[in-house]
């Protein structure tokens, strides 16, 4: 015999009360009174009622789903934000809905539909600038939208959670200098990118203004720009190692990047940090594992913080956009020393 499932009129039924007002308790309505409401969740838990959530979703008026636009979802540095999101989105009804962007068509796509096609509540992007041209559809959706480590100007009047890369890369130029480095290299991303990408840029000119105000310049042959890749970083700093005139640290824009440079330097029979120093940026968890010196974005801290931006703006749009901002810390592992030269 199947047993028929309970709905919210058994439930109405059994409190005495009528469907609306089961359904305000459901749905945590202030207009219905606490001793109401306590009454009517025990005899919820009494009959054992699960709501259906296509009909929660109907009668809140909303899809229950956050939709989360990211770049390069393989990317470590993805990976741990949507950690963070995750943890808090774990705790609400909201499920989460990702779309992995690899084109510039594809971000275009996304960015122009998914605000205001009805699919979800609310949408993070995640490490992606977007055109000019859809900026203000975006600032004017009918769903709010937060923006995850995007430094574009035109987003300035769009939630957001952002860190600082350029101080980043000052931090990452001041432990070297006080580890005693003045042979510092630099490899990072091409100069150009479709996407409109500047975390790496940003980093190379932190660094290059600190190490300016200490009198000193990189030789261009000490620095490398590529595609965003532990390969790609491993050959370009095969080219600046491989030279008689060396560097005795070389600071990457990212940590997947400076794992490809500690490899280049085994390759080439040198020993980290002993005849050379390497810094990262981010603190993915394989930094970790391998006991990288970096530099924290506090990507796990940008995503929980970016879940927890976007559900407080769907429950209530705030009048100017809120703002988040993270400093990055520098995390000193095994990586890094003083120069041979610079010894007892």
């Amino acid at each position: 015999m199947v047993r028929k499932s309970v709905t919210i009129r058994d439930v109405a039924r059994r409190a005495g009360v009528s469907v609306a007002t089961a359904s305000r308790a459901l749905n945590g309505k202030q207009v219905v009174n606490t001793q109401t409401r306590d009454r009517i969740l025990a005899v919820m838990e009494e009959l054992g009622f699960r709501p259906s959530p296509a009909a929660r979703r109907l009668s809140l008026g909303r899809t229950l789903t956050v939709g989360v636009v990211v770049s390069f979802l393989t990317r470590p540095q993805a990976a741990e934000r949507l950690r963070g999101v995750d943890t808090v989105l774990t705790d609400s009804e909201f499920d989460l809905v990702v779309y992995n962007v690899e084109s510039v068509q594809k971000r275009d796509h996304y960015l122009a539909s998914l605000a205001h096609s009805q699919r979800t509540d609310g949408l993070m992007v995640m490490s992606l600038p977007p055109p000019e041209e859809l900026v203000r559809a975006l600032r004017e959706a009918p769903v709010p939208v937060v923006f995850i480590d995007v430094h574009t100007p035109s987003v300035g009047q769009l939630a957001r959670v952002i860190g600082d890369d350029a101080s980043g890369g000052a931090l990452a130029g001041r432990h070297l200098l006080g580890l005693g480095h003045r042979r510092i290299a630099f490899v990072g991303d091409a100069l150009e990118s479709p996407f409109g990408f500047t975390s790496s840029r940003d980093r190379e000119q932190g660094l290059t203004h600190e190490l300016a105000a200490a009198g000193i310049d990189i030789p261009p042959a000490w620095i490398g720009h590529g595609a965003h890749g532990r390969y790609e970083a491993r050959e370009l700093a095969r080219r600046i190692l491989s030279a008689h005139d060396r560097p005795t640290a070389i600071f990457a824009a990212s940590d997947t990047q400076a794992l490809g440079v500690v490899a280049a330097a085994r390759e080439l029979g040198l020993h980290v940090p002993d005849d050379v120093s390497v810094i990262g940026f981010d603190d993915i968890e394989a930094a970790d594992y391998v006991g990288l010196t970096t530099v924290s974005q506090q990507l796990f801290e940008s995503g929980r913080l970016g879940a927890e931006m976007l559900l407080a703006e769907i429950e209530h749009r705030s009048e100017h956009p809120p703002v988040a901002r993270l400093t990055p810390e520098l995390v000193v592992r095994a990586t890094t020393a003083p120069p041979k030269e610079g010894r007892g």
